[in-house]
């Protein structure tokens, strides 16, 4: 939830690239009349009878120069999508803006590919470039918007689901990323990886506004609405590569049966988790409708293990606006102005603010079995249940830490708080957050359905996968034995969700809050208030 590290520098996040296969498709260029369409190089690799099977996918060969090399200025090259998500085979428009004469597009999706990290799906032939107005911000929720016109349709013909990179590769040498998520339509007997465009959104300060501060800086000249139609800030997809893009290299590592989606697909369309295996939510996933909320518990019930790889989860109820149902545009939250919300007081369950505030109160932590506490913070991460079956293989003993995996924000199991039982704390982290001495804690629980969950308690976790390697951008500080100890634990947890309800294959987590709590102070809970004034200091 904070605008600092999770609004990381450009150089923080490196990107990572895929391999040179493309497939053919067509591009139709929107105002460069009919004589000047664009083309893809049409490179089609052969179609394998077993192309849709995880191991066949991630053994194909990456690339490795698919990292956005040179920034440049900001109206150098930049561009979004008209959808969040596609499905294979639907087409989408780009829009570009670029001080270029032309531009190519390059899409990558992400995988292991031999630990490349991505490979080369399609290619387009050289596209004429044009700048366009920077923004503009009509609204009185000071909602900033590109509105380009749209310069290529691409077909997504033959292009497998996943997360993809569309390199924008300008031809004076800058380059922006476009993400585009190929989403599954089925997810049963799958695991399924959600992605957080809302969260990348609500950060999002391309055109001077998020929903944190305004072209002032101010907090009170924030947007109180924002929009997919414009491109995103930094290198075009800093929140993606920082905190999903490991743990999806990770899951096609494993090669386990995967699927993908978004939380605003989610948010209409549950069918995906219909029969999945399990659901991971990736490491900074803060805002989402009560829909999306309401379909997640819904496949927990049904036996749908659940695992949350970051901290502050669902913690900002949003609507979705603007559009048909599966196209809307905005994301709306008004947080701690949320009287001024056009829905308070006639519909208190779509009042954009904090799940845990009022109207329609209902704190994050009937779900993912922790809330979030606070920010900023730069802790070790230390074990508690050393011979949990997460930590098989580790070698971990009780009180074992790792240097600075808590942070930047954290969650906690919170006495007084609601929680599902039986709820076992494996981690146990002493900390200093804004001068409050607390805890952090990683949590897991098992649904009467027989559906485990799993939260890690901290918003490092998926960057700690990459700790220590020249992949792993800004680390804070995190090391390889750190990095051994997560990646062994995310794979037993993948492993374990992957094989259906947690609580008929592995033990039975082991209640221990209030002998982990007898001594300690009760949490904080933060008001909206508090939570923003946090989020305004300095990092």
């Amino acid at each position: 939830m904070n605008p600092h590290e999770s609004q990381k520098p450009a150089g923080e996040s490196r990107g990572h690239g895929p391999g040179r296969r493309s497939f053919l498709g067509l591009c139709a260029c929107a105002g460069l009349g009919t004589a000047a369409c664009a083309h893809t190089a049409a490179r089609r690799p052969p179609r394998a009878a077993d192309s849709h099977r995880p191991e066949a996918e991630r053994d194909r060969s990456g690339a490795h120069d698919w990292r956005v090399g040179s920034l440049g200025p900001p109206d150098a090259v930049a561009g979004y999508t008209d959808r969040v998500s596609v499905t294979p085979g639907q087409a989408c428009g780009l829009h570009v803006s670029t001080t270029a004469s032309s531009f190519r597009v390059s899409a990558y999706r992400v995988g292991w590919y031999g630990g490349r990290g991505a490979r080369l799906v399609w290619r387009s032939e050289p596209v004429r470039g044009r700048p366009h107005p920077a923004s503009r911000t009509p609204s009185a929720t000071r909602t900033v918007r590109a509105d380009w016109p749209r310069t290529l349709t691409l077909g997504t013909e033959g292009w497998p689901e996943g997360a993809y990179l569309l390199r924008l590769d300008a031809d004076h040498g800058h380059q922006r990323y476009v993400p585009l998520i190929v989403r599954s339509t089925h997810g049963a007997g799958r695991t399924v990886l959600l992605h957080a465009p809302a969260t990348w959104q609500a950060y999002n300060r391309w055109g001077g506004a998020s929903l944190y501060n305004g072209a002032s800086g101010a907090y009170r000249s924030r947007s109180l609405a924002v929009s997919f139609d414009r491109p995103y800030d930094a290198n075009g997809a800093e929140k993606f590569l920082v905190y999903e893009w490991a743990a999806v290299v990770l899951a096609e590592r494993l090669g386990l049966p995967l699927a993908y989606t978004t939380g605003t697909d989610l948010h209409h369309d549950p069918g995906v988790l219909r029969g999945a295996t399990a659901l991971i939510c990736l490491g900074h996933d803060e805002y989402w409708t009560p829909q999306q909320r309401g379909h997640v518990t819904a496949a927990r019930d049904a036996g749908t293990n659940v695992a949350f790889l970051g901290a502050n989860t669902c913690y900002r109820r949003i609507r979705l606006e603007d559009g048909e149902p599966g196209a809307e545009r905005t994301v709306v939250c008004y947080k701690s102005s949320y009287r001024s919300d056009p829905c308070y007081p006639s519909r208190p369950a779509l009042v954009t603010t904090d799940f845990r505030q009022g109207p329609a109160a209902d704190p994050e932590s009937s779900l993912t079995g922790v809330l979030y506490e606070g920010y900023p913070v730069d802790a070790p991460h230390v074990v508690h249940a050393a011979d949990h079956w997460l930590y098989e293989g580790t070698g971990v003993r009780p009180g074992e830490s790792f240097d600075h995996l808590v942070g930047v924000e954290y969650d906690r199991v919170t006495p007084g708080a609601p929680v599902p039982e039986p709820l076992e704390i494996t981690a146990h982290s002493p900390l200093v957050c804004a001068g409050d001495r607390s805890h952090s804690d990683s949590a897991y629980y098992t649904a009467p359905g027989g559906a485990g969950v799993f939260a890690t308690g901290t918003m490092r976790w998926v960057e700690a996968l990459m700790a220590g390697t020249p992949e792993g951008g800004r680390d804070h500080g995190m090391d390889a034995r750190t990095r051994v100890f997560v990646t062994r634990t995310t794979e037993n947890l993948l492993r374990a969700f992957a094989e259906g309800p947690a609580a008929r294959h592995r033990p039975a987590p082991r209640p221990n809050t209030r002998q982990v709590y007898r001594t300690a102070r009760p949490g904080r809970h933060l008001t909206a208030g508090q939570a923003e004034r946090a989020a305004s200091r300095p990092a």
